[in-house]
């Protein structure tokens, strides 16, 4: 009879311990890599937090820029410490190549129903990244020296901003795009983007910058008073008070998103697959909307005038007005571009 309680009683430990969800299973902790500043601010506030009041796993980041953050994942590839990793467009692609990402299991996440089509990344039938919202490189400019709003981007070109125009460099994650971008706007191919720098050689711009933050410096110190800026950056410090405007020109914008991957060979998979489904609520969405004005990937999301106006794609835009290039494309010609940059504009 006791032999019989025992098998029963272990019988039991068993199936409590193989439980959906049991306590035994669940960390104390997930690592997930994301942005410095402002963006991981927003991430703790939007994502991080909700997350650990939801589910009571802690969050620990690992800040980092996204080349940063992917040359961790694969030096700890045997045994990674990273769960979950943020990663700009572009950065992405190289993660998938690296074999460091695992597959995103999409009808494991509720709120992925609400995500939009294009927001969910593959290589072939794998979800490798899901987007955690979008951002745009836009045309920035101070107001008190720019009093009626440009309309185009050979605003750029323009003689009365001589000297006091910035642009990304490629060792910005806009700049190689950007060069893409200026190249498209004039007609060109990506076979040939002899236009794009012929069309930049002539630009007199005060800063290349390598970084966002030396960007913003640049505009809050008066350094320069018109060119291509991120809306988050742009709005941070309209926000803050500075004479800063950010419009979509005529010709457009490109654009990009954060996205959150979650890292192969990660031992609490479970745990992160939960915080980018968090990552993908309409709540968490919004507070970021409202935070950093990334647009919305998911579609159950109800903005305000006042942040709609500062998304990525403008006050009467949508994301498919966006500028979103085929990364792998840009990433074949990045070496080239790099090299073109570095023999004919950077002085």
């Amino acid at each position: 009879m006791n032999y019989v309680k025992a098998m029963m009683s272990a019988s039991v430990a068993a199936l409590l311990l193989n439980a959906p969800g049991a306590l035994a299973q669940q960390p104390e902790s997930i690592t997930v890599a994301w942005y410095g500043g402002n963006w991981g601010e927003a991430f703790q506030a939007c994502v991080a937090t909700p997350f650990t009041e939801k589910t009571g796993i802690k969050v620990v980041p690992e800040i980092g820029t996204s080349t940063t953050t992917l040359s961790k994942l694969q030096q700890q590839s045997a045994a990674p410490t990273i769960d979950v990793a943020y990663l700009d467009g572009g950065i992405s692609e190289l993660a998938d190549k690296a074999g460091v990402l695992a597959a995103i299991d999409l009808a494991k996440l509720p709120n992925s129903a609400n995500l939009s089509k294009a927001a969910a990344y593959r290589n072939g039938d794998k979800v490798y990244a899901v987007s955690g919202g979008y951002y745009s490189l836009g045309l920035t400019y101070n107001t008190k020296e720019i009093t009626e709003a440009p309309t185009s981007w050979e605003a750029l070109w323009d003689k009365d901003h001589a000297g006091a125009v910035t642009i990304p460099s490629p060792s910005n994650s806009g700049g190689v795009p950007f060069v893409f971008f200026v190249n498209q706007m004039l007609g060109g191919t990506s076979a040939d983007l002899s236009p794009a720098f012929k069309k930049l050689k002539e630009l007199d711009a005060g800063l290349y910058f390598d970084s966002s933050g030396a960007a913003s410096n640049a505009f809050q110190s008066g350094e320069v008073a018109i060119g291509a800026h991120f809306n988050v950056g742009a709005w941070a410090l309209a926000d803050a008070g500075a004479p800063i405007g950010f419009v979509v020109p005529k010709e457009g914008v490109w654009a990009t998103d954060a996205r959150l991957h979650m890292v192969n060979g990660s031992k609490k998979a479970d745990a992160a697959a939960q915080f980018v489904d968090t990552a993908l609520s309409a709540d968490s969405a919004l507070c970021l909307a409202k935070r950093l004005y990334l647009g919305p990937a998911v579609t159950n999301v109800e903005l305000t005038p006042e942040i709609s106006r500062k998304l990525p794609w403008g006050e009467k835009g949508s994301v498919s007005d966006l500028k979103l290039f085929d990364w792998n494309e840009v990433n074949a010609k990045r070496a080239q571009i790099t090299e073109t940059w570095n023999r004919e504009i950077a002085r």
